[in-house]
């Protein structure tokens, strides 16, 4: 199956966030084991912050918007290939899941 087993790279800037090594495909999502690096103490607030928002997004996107800004600040997903054009991206512990594209999200 595509993707099983890939290594992808959070990346901010040339600081590693961490790898999210691919466990489960359910397109558009990947889903994989989070193993975090030097970068990541300082976006972890963020990351958890935007996941606390996300079940209230409905009522407040703004909040929501705001928390994943803060946590995709400067941050760049690094596919097997090279860095993909946009990425939603959800840490919490030792999983991430994430949608991506090689062009930019309609909208934006």
């Amino acid at each position: 199956m595509p993707y099983i087993g890939e290594i992808w790279r959070v990346e901010r800037g040339a600081d590693v966030v961490g790898e999210i090594t691919v466990t489960q495909a359910d397109f558009p999502w990947l889903n994989g084991s989070f193993a975090p690096g030097p970068a990541f103490a300082e976006l972890e607030p963020h990351f958890s912050r935007e996941l606390a928002l996300l079940d209230t997004i409905d009522d407040d996107p703004t909040a929501w918007e705001d928390a994943y800004s803060r946590a995709a600040d400067g941050v760049r997903l690094v596919a097997p290939a090279g860095p993909v054009a946009e990425f939603l991206l959800h840490i919490e512990d030792d999983a991430a899941w994430f949608r991506w594209s090689d062009e930019p999200f309609a909208g934006e």
